[in-house]
């Protein structure tokens, strides 16, 4: 959809529970009603591909969105992405290919050549060619043009690797990149390096996770075809030192010299080096009744470790009000990541983390508090952990949260299987025994290990975060973060209602810390930096905040962009420096870009740590204003600071 289509269907979005004339619609955006009717057409063709809502036409009485409220928050969350995906495009699968054949080819192909291998004309190839360009940058490589030679990538090769394992970040379409990647590879090829690893983690009492798994493999086939094409990675010697006393280095070469007489080459050094980093920083999944693989002995050998873990659990436990050192899950599965989080450090590997939105609009509370947390830790110990493994982090402390909430009674066997790492695969197992409290979770295990799971467990049900093909035991699949329309399903499926969560109406927190001196209406800005500096430097002029409190909420926003979702942020400085609790309000006239969303409603937050429980109340406020498209357009159409005001007085 072109930015106009988009602007429609957020009209009818905000306004679904009543009939729009189309002659309303066209005034609002400014173009004729034949325009209108033919923009329809296209928000007809984006809902049946992206949504189950329905746009309903009632000649006379005008149009009207038929749609559920969980997927009218959900579709108005995806327009306010900063770069929005358009829908799938018949030509994903030519852009992948031609991503591929640049990054493998030794040889500069033309433009004109591509032009007729896909049988298009050259202006297509063209704008393929520019949409490849702006990924490969993110991956420090460069698209070389060259009159009458052809288009070759730069760069080194270990980042060329690293594009070739991240092709599914190309285009946002699983079906079509996974069965694409493995395609490049003949299926013996691919069932050799599986078994071999899944041998290497039976030898070493490895557990990978899915992912880290799946990982590996593609990693390992990449190696032996560009080992083959002569295109060798290039390691430091330092980097070599360190690694060549590990026993991750040892079980590389054990594993790539079973595979050399099949594959008929020769791994120098090198790969094994580069091969061993993949292994150090792959996520692992941990066995609780299964102390093989050292667990206990991970922080305590390693001082980094023990200390950010020490760091994380008390700082954790006095901003939560719980005592987190006694939850021995949390612990230990704390232990297995931050090892892995830090050999990503060490040795400069990306981590990606494709629920890191998902996890911050759903838990902005506690995503904070670990920000907050790590803040404090990346300055104490000299690390620099990225706002991705913040997320992750996340979802270990929201899962011992819903442990200690969490309600039992009369059970009803389930196994989870989950592709995700430790805190995932935890928090949906507190999640559903919370919830659905009939439901005793076995185990959380791997999709590779269900079979023999299977085979020595009675189990009644199995909850799986990826398809399972040819399954006997009742299953069903959902999303790692189990959302509202989620659990719904899997509520009608095991036929088991969920205890009704009893909501007493309370005072709005956001009504309590606010003034009209903090409220600024339809503000005209280009930045987020320059509206954050307006707002705290109105917080100071009132008393509320110190001088710096400004400075601190950039840098704050800097670790990682404070949006919600549905076009809200929610910025923040260093509550030491707050004097007195107290909330600023902007809406915007225009929305500006906020890390990976567009802004249009800002809360500047400053309140005190010690009123703990209002908080928590203030971020449950924020969150079901983000689930309210309606409410939020009412806020920003507003002019008036005392109307404004009283809409949250509901």
């Amino acid at each position: 959809m072109n930015a106009r289509q988009k602007e429609i269907l957020r009209i009818l979005l905000t306004q679904s529970d009543q009939h729009l004339l189309v002659l309303d619609i066209a005034e609002r955006v400014d173009c004729s009603e034949k325009t209108i009717r033919n923009d329809f057409k296209v928000i007809e063709d984006f809902l049946e591909e992206n949504s189950e809502a329905a746009l309903i036409r009632k000649p006379g009485l005008g149009v009207y969105l038929d749609i559920e409220d969980h997927e009218k928050t959900r579709l108005f969350n995806k327009l306010h992405l900063a770069n929005n995906p358009a829908k799938h495009e018949s030509n994903e699968e030519r852009v992948l290919e031609i991503a591929y054949q640049l990054l493998m080819t030794v040889k500069p192909v033309t433009a004109q050549d591509l032009a007729s291998q896909y049988f298009v004309n050259k202006a297509v190839i063209k704008k393929d060619l520019d949409k490849i360009e702006k990924w490969l940058n993110n991956l420090d490589l460069t698209l070389v043009s060259k009159q009458r030679v052809g288009l070759t990538v730069e760069g080194n090769e270990n980042n060329k690797r690293t594009a070739l394992a991240r092709l599914s970040q190309l285009i946002n379409n699983p079906e079509l990149t996974d069965p694409f990647i493995k395609k490049q590879f003949s299926p013996h090829e691919v069932e050799i390096v599986k078994s071999e690893l899944k041998e290497l983690q039976k030898r070493h009492s490895l557990y990978f996770t899915d992912e880290a798994f799946e990982g590996l493999l593609v990693h390992t086939l990449f190696m032996i075809k560009r080992t083959k094409l002569k295109q060798p990675i290039s390691i430091s010697e330092k980097e070599k030192s360190l690694l060549q006393d590990k026993k991750e280095y040892e079980w590389t070469s054990e594993f790539l010299k079973r595979l050399e007489p099949v594959f008929v080459v020769h791994f120098p050094e090198e790969e094994v080096t580069y091969l061993a980093l993949h292994i150090l920083g792959g996520k692992f999944r941990y066995q609780q009744n299964d102390g093989t693989w050292g667990i206990e002995d991970l922080a305590e050998n390693n001082p980094v470790l023990f200390k950010l873990l020490q760091h994380l659990i008390s700082r954790m436990s006095e901003l939560n009000m719980v005592d987190f050192t006694k939850d021995r899950i949390l612990v230990n599965g704390l232990k297995v990541h931050l090892y892995t989080t830090l050999n990503r450090l060490n040795y400069n590997l990306s981590v990606s983390n494709p629920m890191l939105n998902d996890i911050k609009k759903m838990y902005p509370y506690m995503f904070d508090m670990v920000i907050h947390v790590l803040e404090e830790a990346n300055q104490s110990l000299s690390l620099l952990i990225p706002e991705e493994e913040a997320a992750y982090l996340t979802l270990h402390f929201q899962a011992a949260i819903e442990r200690l909430n969490s309600n039992k009674g009369e059970m009803k066997n389930a196994v989870i299987v989950c592709h995700m790492g430790i805190g995932m695969s935890q928090l949906l197992r507190t999640k559903i025994e919370r919830k659905f409290y009939r439901v005793n979770v076995m185990g959380c295990i791997a999709k590779a290990d269900l079979e023999d799971y299977l085979a020595e467990h009675d189990v009644d049900l199995v909850i799986s975060t990826i398809s399972l093909p040819e399954l006997k035991v009742p299953h069903i699949v959902v999303s790692p973060l189990l959302e509202t329309a989620e659990e719904k399903r899997l509520d009608d499926f095991i036929k088991q209602l969920d205890e009704p969560v009893h909501q007493e109406s309370r005072e709005s927190i956001i009504l309590k810390y606010t003034t009209p001196f903090l409220v600024f209406l339809q503000q005209d800005v280009g930045h987020r930096y320059e509206l954050i500096e307006k707002m705290a430097n109105a917080l100071y002029d009132k008393g509320y905040v110190e001088k710096e409190y400004a400075h601190h909420a950039i840098i704050r926003e800097r670790m990682s962009a404070t949006t919600i979702g549905a076009g809200i942020a929610i910025p923040h400085g260093n509550p030491k420096l707050i004097k007195q609790s107290a909330i600023a309000i902007a809406t915007l006239k225009e929305p500006i870009e906020w890390g990976p969303e567009k802004v249009t409603l800002v809360f500047m937050l400053a309140v005190k740590n010690d009123e703990q429980e209002e908080i928590k109340q203030l971020f449950r406020e924020l969150s079901s204003i983000s689930e309210q498209p309606a409410f939020i357009q009412t806020l920003m159409e507003e002019t008036d600071i005392m109307n404004f005001l009283s809409h949250f007085n509901r």
